[in-house]
């Protein structure tokens, strides 16, 4: 299954109305809730690998902190209502370096063109280039170094003016 297939699945479980949906194959689960309540979206992308009993547990205190995070966004949304927000494309996890000892692509208050790299999101061992798709200043890095992202969560805020 490859990754434009699971971003459709999660659109289509989002869009349907269904409260859970479990996908097993040989080495792959893939488990997608959705809560009706302010259209939050959680979904779980687990590769089993026998060898790494760890990772499934990594990946579940992850996936409860990240519930909380997607029901604030209603307070400060007055506040950001100038700011373009720029969403995460896949699922996958965030990168601000492109390698370990190299500096951050953007930091905040560094204005960025459209077409400039703003992260890394590794995504099946496939390191994708997320690009601006408008011209700025970052106002707000919204997501840790190194963290788990889901598809079309906020990643960054952009003050276009």
């Amino acid at each position: 299954m490859d990754l434009k297939e699971i971003q459709n699945l999660i659109k289509f479980v989002a869009n349907s109305g269904v409260a859970e949906v479990k996908l097993e194959m040989d080495d792959v689960k893939i488990t997608i809730r959705t809560t009706l309540e302010g259209n939050v979206t959680e979904a779980t992308y687990v590769q089993q690998l026998p060898v790494q009993n760890a990772l499934p547990q990594a990946v579940v205190p992850q996936q409860i902190a990240a519930a909380p995070v997607a029901a604030t966004p209603e307070a400060p949304a007055a506040e950001n209502a100038n700011y373009i927000t720029i969403k995460s494309p896949m699922i996958g996890t965030f990168y601000r370096k492109p390698a370990p000892d190299k500096p951050m692509f953007v930091e905040v208050g560094k204005a960025v063109a459209k077409g400039d790299v703003l992260c890394v999101i590794e995504a099946m061992k496939l390191f994708n280039e997320i690009e601006s798709e408008i011209s700025g200043k970052i106002v707000k890095i919204l997501v840790d170094d190194m963290s788990p992202v889901e598809f079309d969560q906020p990643l960054f805020l952009v003050d276009p003016s």
